[in-house]
């Protein structure tokens, strides 16, 4: 598999593909709820590659609590969805970052829940401390992004439920499911790869449509 350097070169080349990409922003969401995430690009543990943090909500939340997820969360009224995904990051990990660190986006995602996800890309420096909110984040791991190019992955899995199959990654620390799924392999094709890649007709499992 492909390594990735947490370097410059990489932030630049991510920056470039996503100032390439033609985002899909949907400008009437109908009943759906604006929210948004940060794909948030971080050194890992050790060895210098870069890796994107992947957080497990405590099961205390009211809604997908346990599940994993990306820091994120409601648009709050007169945000852009750049300031939502900062603000929540913060919120939920302690990790600050600036307009300067966000390095693109990608297409909105609807859920079955009742939210449009608006996914950010944020590039944070080397050595960031993460430090999760309890009340919200149970953990929080550094994934490397070479695990989204895992052979067969993702997992296209027909459900009776749907006309439309699910999308699915397997990762060290468990198999995830859309909508994180959905966004992180849009990440992994655009960013990482140079690829155009849609991953808004990718259904999520029938217990995340609550």
């Amino acid at each position: 598999m492909t390594e990735f350097r947490f370097d410059e070169a990489l932030r630049t080349s991510i920056a470039r593909r996503l100032s390439r990409f033609e985002v899909r922003r949907r400008p009437d969401p109908g009943s759906l709820k604006h929210a948004a995430v940060a794909i948030a690009v971080v050194e890992a543990d050790a060895g210098g590659e870069a890796a994107f943090l992947l957080t497990k909500r405590t099961p205390r939340l009211r809604a997908h609590g346990g599940q994993w997820a990306l820091p994120g969360g409601r648009v709050d009224a007169g945000e852009t969805v750049e300031q939502t995904a900062l603000r929540e990051m913060h919120e939920e990990l302690g990790v600050l970052a600036g307009a300067d660190d966000v390095l693109g986006a990608l297409d909105d995602y609807p859920t079955r829940s009742g939210f449009l996800i608006a996914p950010v890309v944020v590039w944070l420096p080397a050595k960031v401390q993460v430090t999760p909110n309890p009340s919200e984040v149970a953990a929080a791991y550094r994934i490397r992004c070479v695990e989204l190019f895992r052979p067969g992955s993702p997992e296209i899995v027909p459900i009776p439920e749907s006309d439309r199959p699910i999308i699915r990654l397997p990762l060290p620390v468990a198999t995830v499911n859309a909508p994180t799924a959905a966004v992180l392999y849009q990440f992994k094709e655009v960013a990482l790869a140079g690829r155009d890649t849609r991953v808004d007709h990718f259904e999520q499992p029938v217990f995340a449509w609550r």
